[in-house]
């Protein structure tokens, strides 16, 4: 049975104000969800969820009757190995479909923003150079997808839209499978699905067995000339390896939207590489409304002792 009872939550956060972001769209949505900066709750004990974004290492030591901790974005990585969150503290994220719609437009603007060549023409542009390049057929250029997933699913459909041959490696075989898709399961799908593609698109959740995943053996997997679009956890790079498959000229080049260290260090050597597209952790992001709608919702569920939708399993990391 629900009540109407406020529920108290707590904005956790080392580097973004989380209620000057979502605050305004969370306050129009539920008098009965009601969520403070730490400085603002006068009695911690009555905290039952936290909104999260990085926290710090000691954010959740001060709230000893903590049910939960939703991540603002997809990823819940951060969560899972946060030295400071007990384990019977349950774990969401949200779960925004216009993110999905985000990240797919990346992705199939970065794989083709590569095949059509768009730098070089922007560059005989500059130099009033009029010199059409030559072409191919989508179908004949090979994208290799790691993940399946709200995202994943996401990049797959728009890049088999635009005719490109698509291979995903993923947990299980879909229910729905995007005709003309190719679908990789097992303990060799990354690996098969690797294997002689032009394009690489990682949008693997992190976990302890993804880890490192795009190493120097899986870019070696890839087409001579390969590229790679890494928009997964900046955790699945190897990014000496990147830089060893660049300088030995079996990657052309790749789009890194996500890093080990974030924002990426000024002396990083990837800002001066000229093979790298950098951008900075914009591939997709979840709108306000969409977070305080289900901000709201996953705590009314906790409140209320109800399946949480947005709920991850942690043994899996997702």
């Amino acid at each position: 049975m629900s009540s109407t009872a406020p529920m108290l939550g707590v904005y956790l956060s080392d580097s973004l104000d989380l209620d000057a972001i979502y605050g305004e769209a969370l306050r129009q949505g539920a008098e009965d969800i009601v969520l403070r900066h730490p400085h603002e709750i006068d009695h911690p004990e009555d905290v039952r969820f936290a909104i999260c974004w990085l926290p710090d290492e000691q954010a959740f030591d001060a709230y000893p009757n903590l049910s939960l901790a939703m991540s603002i974005g997809a990823g819940v990585d951060a969560l899972l190995a946060h030295p400071g969150l007990d384990d019977s503290v349950r774990i969401a994220r949200v779960r925004d479909p216009h993110q999905a719609d985000l990240m797919a437009g990346f992705a199939a603007h970065e794989v083709l923003h590569r095949e059509r060549e768009f730098a070089t023409l922007e560059r005989q542009a500059v130099d009033r150079h009029w010199a059409p390049l030559p072409m191919r057929a989508p179908a004949e250029a090979t994208v290799a997808v790691l993940g399946h997933g709200t995202m994943g699913r996401a990049v797959v459909q728009a890049l088999a839209a635009l005719g490109f041959g698509v291979r995903v490696a993923c947990r299980r075989h879909p229910e729905s499978p995007v005709e003309g898709v190719t679908y990789l399961t097992g303990e060799e799908a990354v690996k098969e699905a690797a294997k002689d593609a032009d394009y690489l698109i990682n949008v693997l959740p992190l976990t302890a067995t993804t880890e490192n995943v795009l190493d120097e053996e899986l870019l070696a997997r890839l087409a001579p000339g390969a590229w790679l679009v890494q928009i997964g956890r900046g955790e699945h790079l190897v990014e000496g390896d990147l830089l060893k498959a660049l300088d030995g000229g079996h990657l052309a080049g790749a789009s890194l939207d996500v890093f080990r260290e974030e924002p990426l260090p000024k002396a990083h050597p990837f800002w001066q590489d000229a093979r790298l597209r950098i951008t900075p952790h914009i591939a997709s992001d979840s709108l306000p409304e969409v977070v305080a709608m289900q901000v709201i919702e996953t705590a009314r569920a906790l409140r209320d002792d109800q399946p949480l939708a947005m709920g991850i399993d942690r043994r899996q990391g997702y």
